[in-house]
């Protein structure tokens, strides 16, 4: 499916004209139609009603959203791993108060404007809010996050308004569908793909704080680069081997911090093993990092994940205890780690890793993997079933593993 440049996507936008925005390239990626807030007008919100079928909805920062009286922690539908949802909101008047096409680009129109504020909505309304992340598509790679990203492009208040495409049948529209839809209505296509792309090579979100050399019992001398980033309160490290700066197929482990596994040799997890034999292979090629992220439990936390534990020793797996906690099976994300990367220089690259949706993420942060190299630990009695979860849950590379007797 051919998409549109950037540029030429922030032409139609500007000018008033609804685009069709990808969340990927592929035959399984789904479409909504997107538009700036500030250009919404009755027709729109007609067109997408009508045709594109979904839920309308109009994506803001949570500053924006407080502007509007809706506070950021008690937002009407917090789904883990998904963006925030409120309560459907109206602007405080007869015509922002009607379901009419009218009165919904009334409330959409109303919420964009310089000087409004809490007393100029009403709940419930006619128009449902969600929250996009801080930082964009560099933060989340999702609908609202680039749709806001689409109008700040357009120099337009960051809102914007989105809604699903969906089949004639109700069924969510993919592939075939969303070509037809497009060339039907004459919308122009754009992927998050491309526009994270677009803004990585145009800005940066991270910043180095400090460098130092960093012997390590498990090899000689590497060199310790802290940064940070304005995406999340926390520090990030990339230790590095050797020069590594516009070097093709250097080696990399992208690790997310487990304090359990790292430092403490938990038996639950490989986690520490993998780390530890990252670091003894980047040594041997004298030529390498590893970039240790902060991002515990996949995504959950310290806390959480010791609750996790406390889930798995009454008979859940590592993916039903995150579930039954109300947390998506992973919540990790590798935004940051692709621009440390790039910021040491490095675009093409040999990823330490079994987990192939690693690599997925990191080429669509505009890296290039050429190859895999397994980091496979051998099983023992306290991890078994965990990698045995992760290879056929999580859908990790792991040849040496045997199934357990069914519980």
């Amino acid at each position: 499916m051919s998409l549109t440049p950037i540029e030429t996507i922030r032409e139609e936008l500007g000018q008033g004209r609804p685009v069709l925005l990808m969340d990927e390239e592929s035959d399984d990626g789904v479409g909504f139609v997107c538009m700036p807030a500030e250009k919404v007008t009755p027709e729109h919100v007609n067109f997408m009603l009508r045709h594109a079928r979904g839920i309308l909805y109009l994506a803001m920062e949570a500053a924006h959203l407080e502007k509007l009286g809706l506070s950021v922690d008690s937002a009407a539908d917090q789904v883990p791993g998904q963006a925030p949802v409120w309560a459907p909101i109206g602007a405080s008047s007869a015509l922002g108060l009607e379901v009419s096409a009218a009165g919904r680009a009334h409330t959409i129109r109303t919420a964009v404007r310089q000087d409004v504020g809490s007393r100029d909505f009403v709940t419930p309304g006619n128009v449902l809010p969600v929250q996009a992340s801080r930082g964009g598509v560099l933060a989340r790679a999702g609908a609202p996050e680039a749709s806001v990203d689409l109008a700040a492009l357009c120099g337009l208040q960051p809102a914007a308004v989105i809604c699903q495409i969906l089949r004639e049948d109700g069924s969510i529209a993919v592939g075939d569908a969303l070509r037809a839809f497009s060339e039907q209505h004459d919308l122009r296509r754009v992927s998050i793909v491309d526009l994270v792309a677009s803004r990585l090579r145009n800005e940066a979100t991270i910043r180095q704080v400090w460098e130092e050399d960093f012997p390590s019992l498990h090899g000689k001398s590497f060199k310790a680069i802290l940064y940070r980033t304005n995406l999340d309160p926390f520090e990030h490290m990339a230790l590095v081997k050797g020069d590594v700066s516009g070097r093709d197929d250097v080696a990399v482990r992208v690790h997310s911090e487990c304090l359990t596994g790292d430092v403490f040799s938990s038996e639950r997890c490989d986690c520490g093993d993998q780390l530890r034999a990252a670091i003894r292979i980047i040594d041997q090629e004298e030529c390498g990092v590893v970039v240790y992220m902060h991002q515990e439990g996949r995504g959950i936390g310290l806390t959480n994940k010791i609750k996790a534990y406390a889930l798995q020793d009454g008979g859940r797996d590592t993916v039903e205890a995150n579930l039954e906690l109300g947390f998506d099976v992973d919540l990790r994300d590798y935004g940051v780690a692709a621009e440390i990367l790039r910021d040491l220089g490095i675009r093409r690259l040999r990823l330490l890793t079994n987990n192939p949706r690693k690599i997925v993420s990191l080429e669509g942060y505009g890296l290039s993997v050429s190859e895999r190299i397994p980091l496979e630990i051998k099983p023992h009695g306290g991890n078994a079933g965990y990698l045995q979860t992760k290879r056929d849950k999580l859908g990790h590379l792991l040849t040496n593993v045997e199934d357990e007797p069914a519980r």
